[in-house]
């Protein structure tokens, strides 16, 4: 009877555990969850469902994912409503307004637009992009938002972009812009702005594309700031075209100790997500080298805590050519046609 009260005392008492850091809670806090579906094809749905989860069961930080595939109608959300800043994402949005406008004004981009959109694209200029974000202003690029359809992203203020607030969810629609048939842009301006994420110089074609086969084309755009609260924001947003196929693939991360960790993180996810999609296909892109991956910020907003409004006169554009048509978008013939989704 001593016996048996002893071991009923010790099934009863609690078992101390090891504390689970709050971060690392927060990257696994949905690994349970059914992340996606597929119609019919419960078996693609599961299998990436598990890989994506695999992917992250030992990292630590903050992780939102979001996938489509218009091939197979598969769907990925992981956390896709928390909100992060943007960093040089929020380049994309940008982009795609300066489109809009020009679209809504009748005419093509203007000589000054293009001298700033390619920039702020391919090299992730940042003086390129305040000068557009402040010529676009706040009551445009809201409106933008609006139109596009999300529902969470808040610019960031002061002209300080790079504090916008978005969600994965969102970064999905803003990159559906640019690939749907009968979208917000038409197919010549939606062909510039993905040739534009297509020629990202190479030391910045880090993240969604690592695992991607040989024959598909990547159009991408990150974001990598540090910050007092929540470390390093690694992001990657992106558009695979190729073989009679579009799909679309964005992780956002903050809580990273390092730049290089948050890469890594990202890169595990796509690696996944390209392996389930494209069975038997040779890859045509690797993990990054962790040597390959710099430790400097992407300069898209101030690294601590606190900012104040910058000076007046900051950012002022000229305006003597922002309605005058400049040379057109090419013709769609001429760059090919932006893939429907």
């Amino acid at each position: 009877s001593m016996l048996a009260a002893a071991l009923t005392t010790a099934l009863l008492s609690p078992i101390p555990l090891s504390p689970i850091p709050a971060a690392a809670a927060d990257a696994s806090d949905q690994q349970g969850a059914a992340l996606c579906t597929a119609g019919s094809d419960w078996t693609l749905a599961a299998r990436m469902s598990q890989d994506i989860r695999a992917a992250l069961s030992s990292r630590v930080g903050s992780v939102s994912v979001s996938v489509r595939d218009t091939r197979t109608g598969l769907v990925c959300d992981l956390a896709s409503h928390r909100r992060y800043d943007a960093a040089s994402v929020a380049k994309v949005l940008t982009m795609e307004a300066a489109l809009l406008r020009a679209q809504e004004w009748g005419r093509g981009l203007t000589a000054w637009e293009r001298r700033r959109i390619r920039p702020m694209i391919t090299r992730s200029d940042n003086d390129a992009t305040g000068r557009l974000w402040h010529d676009l202003g706040h009551a445009y690029l809201s409106r933008f938002l609006r139109r596009v359809g999300t529902t969470a992203t808040t610019l960031g203020p002061y002209g300080y972009w790079g504090l916008t607030r978005t969600t994965a969810a969102d970064q999905q629609r803003l990159l559906g812009v640019l690939t749907g048939a009968r979208g917000v842009l038409k197919p010549a301006a939606r062909a510039y702005g993905l040739r534009q994420m297509a020629e990202v110089r190479g030391d910045q074609r880090w993240g969604v594309p690592a695992g991607m086969p040989r024959g598909l084309r990547a159009h991408l755009k990150n974001g990598w700031l540090p910050r007092a609260v929540h470390g390093w924001r690694v992001h990657s947003v992106g558009v695979f075209t190729g073989g009679d196929r579009t799909y679309r693939i964005v992780v956002l991360t903050h809580g990273n100790p390092t730049m290089a960790y948050g890469v890594r993180t990202v890169e595990r996810v796509a690696q996944a997500v390209h392996r389930g999609l494209n069975k038997g296909r040779a890859i045509g892109q690797a993990l990054t080298p962790q040597s390959d991956i710099s430790e400097t910020p992407d300069g898209s907003a101030p690294p601590q805590g606190d900012y104040a409004p910058p000076p007046q006169g900051d950012f002022t554009p000229p305006k003597a050519d922002l309605r005058q048509p400049e040379g057109d978008f090419t013709p769609p013939e001429e760059e090919g046609e932006a893939p429907a989704a």
